[in-house]
């Protein structure tokens, strides 16, 4: 698997965050969806890698520097051709790599809470991260869960 910086303008990688968006709109209310579109992922503090092997795109996320010393892991999604394959794990792993190279303390994200989210929330445990409140302009939310990890 490959993991490369990504420019978000190939036509595979646009189909995968429509995918993410579609999936956070069938499974939390509007008020509650943090996923970031396209021109989002753009933004200046935000790097967007993708995944690929073999030609074909598996996976993506994305690191946003909130300051410093703090990362916000975002738009983390495997596509659903390449479910359960070890993916999530590997960009999970890749981010939290570029966090320490970065020299942040912590990284943090928002999930939702609801029970599709549940194989996302057991992957952030996995990997060391604990539940905690509401961190940069989040508010205490019902459909959401908040996790960091002190690095």
């Amino acid at each position: 698997m490959q993991i490369k910086r990504d420019d978000l303008t190939g036509k595979e990688v646009i189909q995968l965050i429509g995918e993410h968006l579609q999936g956070m709109a069938q499974n939390s209310p509007p008020e509650s969806i943090h996923a970031l579109n396209i021109e989002g992922l753009k933004k200046p503090e935000i790097t967007f890698w993708s995944a690929w092997e073999k030609g074909q795109l598996l996976g993506c996320g994305a690191l946003k520097e909130l300051d410093q010393s703090h990362g916000e892991i975002k738009s983390m999604r495997t596509s659903s051709l390449h479910l359960r394959k070890g993916v999530a794990k590997s960009v999970l792993e890749f981010i939290i790599n570029e966090a320490k190279n970065r020299g942040y303390k912590r990284v943090s994200l928002e999930t939702g809470s609801m029970d599709a989210f549940a194989p996302a929330r057991k992957l952030y445990s996995n990997f060391g991260f604990q539940y905690c409140g509401p961190f940069a302009d989040y508010i205490d939310d019902p459909n959401s869960v908040f996790m960091t990890l002190k690095l």
